[in-house]
């Protein structure tokens, strides 16, 4: 027999009446309440208690059924998992906390759209060409996730897919972000407009005069973060010059 929580009611069935019925009682309200099954009644969308079913001391409606006042079916958890933008495919990156997180701080236009999951280094290999061409068809924004070789979570947002540039390219959309030590998200200052850059051996984001935000090599093995005058943001990672252990790219439908 399961052991019984302090807030969940007890289902207890009556015999020896011309109709069976059922008596509901709240453990902390105390109180009773009489559902009547019949052919017509309904315990729930999952039970249904008609004529064929028996009412009696060993039968009970099931660990799923949900007889009207007795349950409620809601949670914090689903509740959670309702909130979260709906992925098409696999990350190898992700947990729910950090799309709880990233999903709240995208722009408006994309936060209600799906998670298409256009390149991974999992399926695609360890190539910077290889995003390229994943994103060349791509005109929307695009989110890139990176997880080095000490699990630490970071990327960037950027309002344009990448792609090899002779010039700078983005919007103030753009933003820089961490999981280290916490979520942390950089946005635009409007100190200058170095959002990003496309070269066939790095990608860049951030600059100007000094080093880049986030740099990544030409075969996504390694990588480096410092603080920039485009975001103000702090180091990404713990180690500014870091070995790349995954990277995704994610665009919205």
């Amino acid at each position: 027999m399961r052991p019984i929580l302090e807030n969940i009611q007890i289902l207890y069935v009556s015999n020896g009446c011309e109709e069976p019925y059922v008596e509901i009682i709240t453990v902390r309200k105390s109180e009773c309440s009489r559902s009547v099954c019949s052919s017509q009644s309904v315990c729930s969308s999952r039970s249904v208690c008609s004529s064929r079913s028996v009412c009696s001391s060993r039968s009970v409606c099931s660990s799923r059924s949900v007889c009207s006042s007795w349950s409620v079916c809601t949670s914090e958890d689903e509740e959670a998992e309702d909130t979260l933008p709906a992925l098409n495919q696999k990350s190898y990156i992700l947990q729910d906390h950090h799309i709880e997180s990233l999903a709240s701080r995208l722009p408006p236009r994309v936060q209600c759209n799906v998670w298409d999951l256009v390149y991974s280094t999992a399926e695609h290999g360890t190539s910077l060409r290889t995003l390229y061409r994943k994103t060349a068809a791509i005109d929307r924004p695009v989110l890139l996730l990176i997880k080095d070789m000490h699990n630490q979570v970071f990327g960037a947002f950027s309002s344009d897919p990448f792609r090899v540039s002779d010039s700078c390219y983005g919007t103030g959309e753009t933003f820089l972000f961490t999981f280290d030590p916490e979520f942390k998200t950089f946005c635009w200052t409007g100190e200058n407009s170095y959002f990003v850059r496309g070269f066939l051996d790095s990608l860049q984001m951030g600059g100007g005069g000094g080093p880049f935000g986030l740099w990544l090599d030409a075969d996504l093995c390694r990588g480096s973060t410092f603080s920039c005058s485009t975001f103000r943001n702090q180091p990404l990672s713990p180690q500014q010059d870091f070995r790349i252990q995954a990277v995704e790219v994610w665009t919205f439908l």
